[in-house]
């Protein structure tokens, strides 16, 4: 089995490339609200939100969020839920998690599995 895992580095450089300049993170996260509204039938207006990525330290992950921009009331037809959103509340979208060597390989070997070969890049 080839394992790939993104490691930790510093809190800037793991969150710079999700709350980028390009807009290719926001567009892929804003892509969420658009399919709800096609395939589930929901109401977001995508406009009143925007990307907000996080470092969280604690669980060693990146917590990719859209934060509603306006208070927004929200139905999504086809769960038959009425939601309202509140000015600046963020909605949770993914969790990107970020291992150290020592904290992958454990699990690892605790599932069974002997490491025979690691790579790596240099941190940035």
């Amino acid at each position: 089995m080839l394992l790939e895992t993104d490691r930790v580095k510093d809190e800037s450089t793991l969150v710079a490339p999700n709350d980028g300049a390009d807009g290719i993170a926001a567009d892929f996260n804003l892509n969420l609200l658009h399919r709800l509204n096609r395939e589930l039938g929901a109401d977001f207006d995508a406009a009143g939100f925007h990307d907000l990525a996080r470092w969280n330290c604690l669980e060693s992950r990146i917590e990719m969020n859209l934060e509603i921009t306006p208070m927004q009331c929200v139905s999504i037809a086809a769960a038959h839920l009425d939601l309202q959103f509140e000015k600046r509340q963020p909605m949770q979208t993914e969790n990107g998690y970020k291992f150290a060597s020592e904290s992958i390989r454990i699990p690892l070997e605790d599932a069974g599995f002997d490491s025979e070969q690691t790579w790596t890049d240099a941190l940035r």
